[in-house]
């Protein structure tokens, strides 16, 4: 037995009103799926003797099968070994009685991993830095809105100090966190048991919305993970307060959206960060990178927004890109590279909304990049502003057209492997087929008798 198996088994002995465990994966659209187990089989679980339908990875939204889906039908839903990440147990104190979350990912019964996996694909990623001696170091920001669960439609919640209800912006109040504080404080405070590292919290544009960022952490799979966790955790956290927390790209039509925004730089094998040159512009390197970030840009469009509702994010003059752009200190394009230190020289990417999985979202970014240093692209003139009166690409202006974009892109099939691409085709054409089926109250109201 590993010495970190029997440090989690006796972190578990320690803690008696522990009755459960939840042992779970993360799916394709970044829900984490899998089974309430008795306390008793941790051991089973850590030592990757439990086992998940590969199915589990690839459901859709509303958690059904995918028609067709190879992993279903042609193996008559096989099951898959459940490997232990490593990751810490994390004690999750938001439920009925307190429990812990054994984060998983899948394996075939040979132990060989099972490329389905969104993990996976990340990890993958990481392994051809790793041959290069290279290590990305990543950051992520994540946006929400806290709305009343008690509403069919999203509303601001109702100020614990005020007793009002929130009806308007307030971009970085100062006050509005601290109406908050209770919620906020008791998210920093499960991060840290499950060792989040949550850095700055401030109260984004929309109405209820914040933003908490997350520490840079040289281990691209930890902040993935991070990333999933924080948002499980914001999740548990907002209805432990009588709110629910609200990760759609965008909940209202007229207000700000929920993006989620990725920070990296690109470590050499002697700590030395390769995307600084002691200059204000960054390395060859880092513009190579930024190339293939902008070459890969709309055959990924899908992993960065993947659902239906992404779309209404990606608007012109919302903070949130519609051209595959570049530029220095500006907000308005995709990638954008922050001012500071020349030693801390960095990309961000700015595409992705808070509804994307960050495994896939971090393999789709890391991938690009890598593309772009090893084949040493040109990103071309960085842009100012919007980049009115130049002619850019643009990313795909709806959910079809980036499915398409997705299926046809030659780099995307260089990031991610062939199970994960066909799976994640499947996934989202089933759900783009089942919301044509559906047809909204207000085009009703629209068009019942007026044409």
């Amino acid at each position: 037995m590993s010495d970190a198996i029997a440090d989690v088994l006796k972190w578990l002995d320690s803690r008696k009103d522990i009755q459960s465990l939840r042992a779970a994966v993360c799916d394709l659209n970044g829900i984490m799926r899998g089974k309430r187990i008795p306390v008793e089989q941790a051991r089973k679980a850590l030592e990757g003797k439990l086992r998940m339908p590969y199915s589990a990875i690839g459901l859709d939204i509303w958690g059904e099968d995918i028609e067709g889906n190879a992993q279903v039908f042609s193996t008559g839903d096989a099951d898959g070994l459940c490997h232990w990440t490593g990751r810490g147990i994390l004690p999750v104190d938001w439920t009925a009685h307190p429990t812990a979350l054994l984060p998983l990912w899948l394996a075939d019964d040979s132990g060989a991993p099972y490329l389905g996996d969104p993990r996976r694909a990340l990890a993958r990623i990481l392994d051809r830095y790793a041959a290069l001696g290279l290590t990305p170091v990543t950051a992520t920001e994540l946006e929400f809105y806290l709305v009343d669960p008690t509403s069919q439609r999203p509303v601001g919640p109702v100020s614990p100090v005020t007793g009002r209800r929130l009806d308007s912006d307030a971009a970085l109040s100062i006050d509005e966190v601290d109406d908050f504080e209770a919620f906020i404080h008791d998210i920093y405070e499960a991060c840290r048991m499950q060792d989040i590292p949550v850095d700055t919290a401030i109260a984004e544009n929309g109405v209820g919305q914040f933003e908490i960022n997350l520490n840079h952490v040289p281990d691209a799979l930890r902040a993935a993970d991070d990333a999933v966790l924080f948002k499980r955790t914001v999740k548990g956290i907002a209805r432990k307060h009588g709110f629910a927390a609200c990760f759609m790209a965008k909940p209202y039509g007229e207000r700000a959206g929920n993006g989620f925004h990725v920070h990296f730089s690109v470590l050499d094998k002697d700590g030395r960060n390769i995307f600084d040159d002691g200059s204000d512009q960054g390395s060859d390197t880092m513009r190579h990178a930024v190339g293939g970030l902008l070459a890969a840009m709309a055959e990924s469009t899908l992993v960065f927004a993947p659902h239906f509702n992404s779309y209404r994010r990606l608007r012109p003059r919302s903070y949130a890109p519609t051209a595959v752009a570049w530029g220095y200190e500006n907000r308005m394009v995709a990638i954008r590279i922050p001012g500071g230190p020349s030693s801390a020289r960095r990309i961000e990417h700015r595409v992705s909304g808070a509804d994307a999985n960050p495994y896939l979202v971090l393999a789709a970014i890391l991938g690009a990049a890598l593309i772009g240093i090893e084949r040493q692209l040109s990103p071309g003139e960085p842009t100012g502003g919007e980049g009115q009166g130049l002619t850019l690409a643009k990313l795909p202006p709806d959910w079809a057209s980036a499915i398409a974009a997705f299926e046809a892109g030659p780099r995307v099939a260089e990031i991610f492997p062939d199970v994960l691409r066909d799976a994640f085709i499947a996934c989202k054409r089933q759900e783009l087929n089942t919301f044509a089926l559906n047809v909204s109250d207000f085009e009703i109201e629209t068009y019942l008798e007026s044409v």
